[in-house]
């Protein structure tokens, strides 16, 4: 099965649960994938969040509701998933600017957000560098954290949030110092710390994120997480080189375009979870390699 009929595949699920519970994990399930890796395509493809998604799709079905039914709107919201006429009210309100009530008024102007399909598209002729490569296993180190997939749980909240007070405490300066000389198969280019996501299982809508260096015979590991992260097939992404305050912008950037413009076309599928920001820096500017274990596809 490709990867467009298995996206399409868990919009469909979406669109058949609409009227009851929607779990993310069955969403993720009907692609293939955990449900971390799928809300994170998701986002990065569409421009808005899975959760967002499915409230604009209720609240869009709602207002035609209520517009061709006499049905009550504390019917209608819980037939949407809203325990309370009253946050039924206040989402309706901040989607379409009116209230359920005004919503079956003549001439009342509503929104209407479409269910989404997935298909390929042709865009910019921009060249897309990347490359293949299979490296056998290796270890690394360095700090955990376990974060849930809608952004909850305690602070900090997401891996961006988690660098800043690691930065702040000393720890990712501790961490670079621990880490010793690179491994003789790395580039000399490479920065002491990095980040790798989703390499373990965890609980449902969690991902664990750690920040983390290469191990070496002079790394001191002692306080640390270690893990061995097995032989794979790697697709490697660079950016080109950028300055600290265009970072956001350049991982986007590579990110949306992996699973937007490359993946659904390569003839590979990524392996569930999985991924390194591996980051480098050289005449003063900094770069960031993303690499995503895969698969040919079958």
């Amino acid at each position: 099965m490709d990867w467009l009929t298995r996206m399409n595949r868990a919009l469909d699920y979406i669109e058949m649960n609409l009227f009851g519970e929607i779990y993310l994990t069955e969403v993720a399930n009907q692609a293939c994938c955990s449900s971390h890796q799928f809300q994170r395509m998701f986002s990065f493809i569409t421009d808005v969040s899975l959760a967002e998604y499915i409230r604009r799709r209720r609240l869009s079905l709602a207002a035609i509701d209520l517009l061709n039914s006499d049905a009550k709107v504390i019917d209608i919201a819980l037939k949407y998933g809203y325990d309370s006429p009253i946050s039924f009210a206040r989402a309706f309100q901040s989607m379409h600017g009116v209230n359920p009530a005004m919503a079956r008024q003549e001439g009342v102007s509503l929104k209407a957000y479409p269910r989404l399909s997935f298909l390929i598209s042709i865009k910019g002729a921009e060249a897309m560098n990347y490359r293949i490569e299979t490296k056998e296993a290796f270890q690394v180190f360095g700090i955990e954290r376990v974060f849930q997939t809608d952004g909850g749980g305690e602070v900090p909240t997401t891996p961006g949030e988690f660098w800043q007070q690691c930065h702040a405490t000393g720890e990712v300066e501790k961490l670079a110092a621990n880490a010793g000389e690179l491994p003789v198969n790395l580039s000399k280019d490479l920065l002491k710390v990095h980040a790798v996501c989703s390499y373990r299982r965890t609980e449902n809508d969690t991902f664990p994120y750690m920040l983390c260096s290469f191990k070496s015979e002079t790394s001191k590991t002692d306080g640390y997480i270690e893990i061995t992260i097995p032989s794979h097939t790697w697709a490697i992404f660079p950016s080109e080189l950028f300055s600290w305050d265009q970072f956001n912008d350049s991982i986007e950037s590579l990110y949306r375009r992996f699973y937007s413009e490359w993946l659904p076309t390569a003839g590979y599928e990524k392996v569930d979870g999985m991924e390194f920001e591996v980051y480098g820096g050289r005449d003063s500017l900094h770069y960031v390699e993303l690499w995503f274990a895969v698969r040919k596809a079958s």
